[in-house]
């Protein structure tokens, strides 16, 4: 199947081949500013296009998303083409969605299509978002602002096209507080006989930043709390020789990362087993396409010449990403490098001028001692009607 405008029931020409076909709402003959009532053309990337989704959009993607009321790093093309190509199984879907006058994008839906073999959908033909489940922490469909309910219905009509593979559930996993996904796109679903079941997945703690650290030890984070980090830092300084390492572009970062891995894995029992052989070869290309596109923050705290804490983040639209972290629990414990590293982090965090210090998905306790406060992560499943 080559790509073609195949979100709408096919209309099929004297020629035998598929038609031009608008997606509409429908209301979609009604005036005003509602996208409701906004139609869009779709055009399907299939597993047997001849040109890919990925490869076909990629000069359109990151700007769709910047016209986007949540723009994220795990939306971008070079996040989600390197998740496909590493840990992506099953077939990829990729709708495109422009606006019928103009062909400007509106609109990016992508998905595969895989089915489970265990857990709550297993033996379900399921359409997940590319990048779902892990490693991911927010994921959506793709809209420009003021045109969501326009792409949605696009995409509830799709799934009822014969364009459409079989499918028994979609799972539209790690979505934002601020998407609206979760929150328009179950009504819209109950008129194409699809229910919907919204639950708040996890929770993503994160604060926003003053533009002086003093003001955020002050204001964020209550007495006890700052007095632990003022204390856990001075001691560090005191006792040893403290330096905060940002990796460059000119390092030799495949190196500077298996470092990173290593402590990772040396932190917790848990996260050794998550950094399978499969993760490692996806962390490493993965890190590599960030620090080119400029968003990685790699980071090492040495004490006495010795790394001895690592932190994995991401600087992008404003926002300081605490992606993943290590330390060696049998090196320097005393010096607790862990806390002094994140408050390093912070530090620098407000000196570039970042809005907001994102821990991202995880309810752990230390999160909450440095002044974050929850930010809902979302999940929708459809399903089709019996």
């Amino acid at each position: 199947m080559t790509s073609a405008n195949l979100c709408a029931d096919k209309p099929v020409s004297a020629a035998g081949k598929p038609a031009h076909t608008t997606a509409s709402s429908p209301d979609a003959s009604a005036t005003g500013a509602a996208d409701a009532g906004k139609e869009l053309d779709c055009i399907v990337y299939g597993p047997d296009s001849e040109t890919g989704g990925f490869d076909a959009l990629e000069a359109e993607w990151n700007a769709l998303l910047q016209r986007a009321r949540y723009n994220t790093i795990f939306l971008t093309h070079e996040w989600l083409s390197t998740w496909w190509n590493y840990l992506g199984e099953g077939e990829l879907w990729i709708l495109a969605m422009r606006r019928p006058a103009t062909g400007e994008l509106a609109g990016i839906v992508p998905l595969y299509l895989t089915t489970p073999q265990a857990g709550e959908r297993a033996g379900l033909r399921t359409l997940f978002l590319v990048g779902c489940i892990e490693v991911s922490d927010y994921l959506d469909i793709i809209a420009a602002k003021e045109w969501e309910t326009a792409v949605y219905r696009t995409l509830l009509r799709w799934l009822h096209s014969d364009a459409a593979p079989a499918w028994d559930a979609v799972d539209l996993c790690n979505l934002p507080q601020d998407s609206r996904t979760y929150q328009d796109l179950p009504d819209l679903a109950a008129e194409f006989d699809v229910d919907a079941n919204v639950m708040r997945e996890d929770v993503a703690p994160q604060f926003e930043l003053p533009t002086r650290y003093e003001t955020y030890l002050s204001d964020l984070v209550d007495k006890k709390q700052r007095h632990e980090i003022r204390r856990k830092q001075r001691r560090a300084e005191r006792e040893a020789r403290v330096d905060y390492i940002l990796v460059q572009p000119e390092d030799n970062l495949d190196a500077e990362m298996d470092d990173f891995i290593a402590l990772q894995q040396a932190s917790r029992s848990d996260k050794a087993e998550f950094m399978t052989p499969e993760m490692r070869r996806f962390f490493h290309a993965m890190a590599r396409r960030m620090m080119q596109k400029g968003w990685l923050r790699l980071s090492f705290l040495s004490i006495d010449g010795e790394k001895a804490a690592a932190l994995l983040a991401f600087e992008y639209n404003r926002r300081y990403l605490l992606y993943n972290s290590g330390y060696d629990p049998e090196a320097h414990a005393h010096l607790s490098p862990g806390w002094v590293q994140l408050a390093y982090a912070i530090q620098y965090a407000i000196a570039v001028g970042c809005q907001v210090f994102d821990f991202m998905q995880g309810d752990e306790e230390y999160k909450y001692r440095f002044g974050s406060h929850d930010y809902d992560v979302m999940r929708v499943i459809l399903r089709r009607r019996a």
